[in-house]
């Protein structure tokens, strides 16, 4: 079986609900990060590419700009979602939020926003404002930078809150219809498998509508670049990767949509592991362990059961 026959993905999904394709869109805004600036911290999280922030952030296009580049790299989708992709795109004004937000909505085709922050970034004025698109009918997605429930390793990593802050903020936001989809790292310095499941089992307590799990990427001019130059770093393999995620997947309700279970980098700012350049490898790996041992919840005693979406143009 094809993986979208064993996970429920955001793709079929979204094509479930909306009668077709809807493709993410992503958009850089300029945001900085307070864990960059001084707010909380200096230096970033230790997985990140501090040295290329700048640059990136005085080369993009406006949002208009960019959405019209994405949709012509779009071959089969006539329907949209804008993901405020880059950094933390809660971190602004209000009023600058808003209208960066209501530029990409206002695009032709534009069914609503995925918007990538920090669970310590997301204050009450910001919930009101993605919770007023909810009302309004689009598709709100909170997309939130948890990594590990342990909060021993979330200070070993520099990354500035804990896990009841995650907790507290996906809460809050749920509670007002904002979607909330849970992003996750396997291979973090000192984790174990365990380590993992425990992550899982905290999140799944708090409640969750969608998840995207990656291994760690080592990238040149990130502090972990640095101690795997020096040899003080070891990487998840493609087969650890393959079966821990799989595993997370089978004690996943099917209800909750996986935006994402690999993820890609390309050399030269990918250092490790090598396999990460190519994300088709372990999807592929992945697809025949949950076709092999269950699919999507089937640990819990729920698997994940395929329907063929109808579309509406079918």
């Amino acid at each position: 079986m094809q993986l979208h026959q064993l996970v429920n993905t955001i793709g079929q999904d979204l094509q479930r609900r909306y009668g077709q394709k809807v493709h993410k869109l992503s958009l850089h805004g300029g945001f900085s990060c307070p864990n960059r600036d001084g707010t909380i911290g200096r230096g970033g999280c230790t997985f990140c590419n501090v040295a290329s922030f700048a640059d990136e952030a005085t080369q993009i296009k406006s949002i208009h700009d960019q959405l019209h580049d994405r949709a012509g790299e779009v071959k089969r989708a006539k329907k949209y979602l804008a993901y405020f992709q880059a950094y933390t795109n809660t971190y602004a004004e209000v009023q600058v939020l808003k209208n960066m937000y209501e530029e990409a909505l206002k695009a032709a085709d534009m069914v609503g926003l995925c918007v990538g922050t920090r669970p310590d970034c997301v204050p009450d004025a910001v919930l009101e404002l993605l919770s007023g698109y909810v009302e309004q009918g689009y598709e709100i997605w909170l997309e939130l930078g948890l990594q590990t429930a342990n909060n021993d390793t979330l200070k070993r990593i520099n990354r500035g809150h804990d896990f009841e802050c995650y907790a507290e903020i996906t809460r809050r936001a749920r509670a007002l219809g904002i979607k909330v989809c849970t992003h996750l790292i396997l291979g973090l310095p000192k984790e174990t498998r365990a380590d993992y499941h425990d992550t899982l089992d905290k999140v799944l307590e708090v409640g969750t509508d969608g998840m995207k799990i990656h291994s760690l990427h080592i990238v040149d001019g990130s502090t972990m670049g640095k101690a795997w130059k020096a040899g003080k770093l070891d990487v998840i393999s493609m087969q650890e990767y393959v079966e821990a995620c799989s595993e997370l997947i089978r004690k996943t309700p099917p209800d909750v949509v996986f935006h994402r279970v690999v993820s890609s980098a390309k050399k030269p700012v990918l250092l490790a592991p090598d396999w990460c350049e190519n994300r088709w490898l372990a999807m592929t790996d992945i697809g025949r362990n949950l076709d092999q041992y269950g699919a999507q919840g089937s640990d819990i005693g729920a698997p994940f059961i395929y329907e063929q979406p109808i579309l509406a143009n079918a």
